[in-house]
């Protein structure tokens, strides 16, 4: 959608209504039902995140099989798993900027294609180098999927849905992960780590067709431009929210953005205290979950667990995540954001530390230790996707997709640290291990409570309609 962000741009002559004459698609979007047709983008959007999360993880599902068959000690995929989050940390401004600046579905389209490419050509690698750069190349779809989903759910919801919304596409990180532990559970022992790769990269590629038919363009970034106001009128009435023929729109509502460079109006005086906020909070709370996506297999394998075992136990992790993000959402919806986001950092913090308390079974996990995993799953995974709509609502649209991929690449500089001393972290010992996350989690808990600008409560029919 090629001059996304000029407004005016276009012909004139019988659109070219006064500005008093415009339709406000603020009050459109944001109060009134959330219909059939926004819950279905969201729910293609979930669809979409689902890959992400699968692709994301499955390195660590890969690396004790990779050991073996490669004769390599658990130091030598430390380099691996930082350079995925590298290319993560590059993906997720860059498909932001081309979010914002030429529109979400094309975006994220283009990001599902590059990780299922990338995905589907590591099947074939022999080498560590090999393996290293094709998932620097997956790092970059996967890193920007994710900011221009949280945009463009937030842009259909309605205002009291919107923290529902994105935390239903974003739970699928976690539910990604989960089915991915499940299908690596089958297939490695069976089939090998190639064909789990292969699963992993025909799959996001075949569902890009299906949005490339399918997905809609966000309209709060279709009204910016003027030829583009025939396409939403007729989104519009998909919507539900019909307006006159010929109407000409505007979108009052929004915060203005006069700077085009994403970043200085991130660090500029309206922003700067929730981006520092949110910064560290990404940076923490994803390190320390990302320590977990790439090192619990290995960490388990090395206590005498099973490689199966092992991937059921990083399933599990997930399942937890997936509960904690419905659940969080019904609280954020209910009290807003700031309580339920500081609460769950502190107790994600806690149940760390708690798997610290548990027995670990030779050749699989106890029932105590799972029910810990789920557990600690449950509050840092709550955390880490509220924390993606937090910033789809802290930012304007002009910056909203650039807000939330900047927060996720210094979120992702955090796993490349811990990637990159995962190894010897778990050579330290369990302790260690968990108490990294343990702290992690708490730094987290200081960043978010910096953040002014949160979700506020949803109390009573006033607030619910967005007024």
């Amino acid at each position: 959608m090629p001059g996304a962000r000029t407004i005016g741009n276009g012909e004139s002559g019988g659109r070219a209504a006064s500005a008093s004459a415009a339709v406000d698609i603020a009050p459109l979007l944001d109060t009134g039902r959330w219909t059939a047709y926004q819950k279905f983008v969201t729910a293609l959007s979930a669809l979409a995140v689902i890959f992400d999360g699968f692709d994301i993880q499955i390195l660590g599902f890969a690396v004790p099989s990779l050991m073996k068959e490669w004769g390599l000690g658990r130091p030598a995929f430390g380099p691996v798993l930082a350079l995925g989050l590298a290319g993560m940390a590059v993906g997720s401004p860059l498909a932001g900027y081309w979010g914002d600046r030429y529109g979400r579905r094309p975006a994220l389209i283009g990001c599902l294609v590059v990780f299922g490419l990338a995905t589907l050509a590591t099947s074939f690698v022999d080498s560590v180098v090999g393996l290293g750069v094709l998932r620097f190349v997956t790092g970059l779809g996967t890193g920007g999927a994710l900011p221009n989903v949280s945009a463009l759910v937030a842009e259909f919801a309605p205002l009291r849905r919107r923290p529902l919304a994105v935390k239903l596409t974003i739970v699928c990180v976690p539910l990604g992960g989960m089915l991915g532990g499940l299908i690596a559970a089958q297939v490695l022992p069976a089939y090998g780590w190639r064909v789990l790769y292969q699963i992993g990269g025909v799959a996001p590629l075949a569902f890009a067709a299906l949005l490339w038919l399918l997905l809609p363009e966000s309209p709060r970034l279709l009204v910016q431009n003027r030829r583009s106001w025939p396409t939403l009128e007729r989104l519009l009435q998909r919507i539900g929210r019909p307006v006159p023929p010929g109407s000409a729109f505007e979108d009052a509502g929004e915060r203005q953005v006069s700077d085009r460079a994403p970043i200085r109006a991130l660090l500029g005086p309206n922003h700067v205290r929730d981006t520092a906020g949110l910064w560290i909070a990404f940076l923490f709370c994803l390190g320390s979950i990302y320590l977990i996506f790439g090192w619990l297999p290995t960490l388990l394998t090395s206590q005498g667990v099973s490689v199966a075992a092992a991937s059921e136990a990083l399933a599990i992790f997930n399942v937890g995540g997936v509960i904690g993000v419905l659940v969080w959402a019904a609280l954020i919806t209910r009290f807003g954001s700031r309580g339920p986001l500081l609460t769950g950092a502190l107790a994600a913090a806690g149940s760390a530390l708690l798997i610290l308390l548990v027995p670990v079974t030779a050749g699989g996990g106890s029932t105590l230790m799972l029910t810990a995993l789920a557990l600690s799953g449950m509050f840092a995974n709550a955390v880490q996707t509220a924390m993606y709509a937090l910033a789809a609502h802290v930012y304007p649209t002009a910056i909203r997709a650039s807000g939330v991929a900047y927060a996720a690449a210094v979120g992702r500089v955090g796993g490349i640290f811990s990637s990159i001393f995962g190894a010897t972290i778990i050579g330290m010992g369990a302790g260690a291990y968990w108490g990294f996350v343990a702290i992690s989690m708490v730094i987290a808990f200081v960043g978010l409570s910096l953040v002014g600008r949160h979700f506020p409560a949803v109390r009573n029919a006033d607030a619910a309609k967005g007024r």
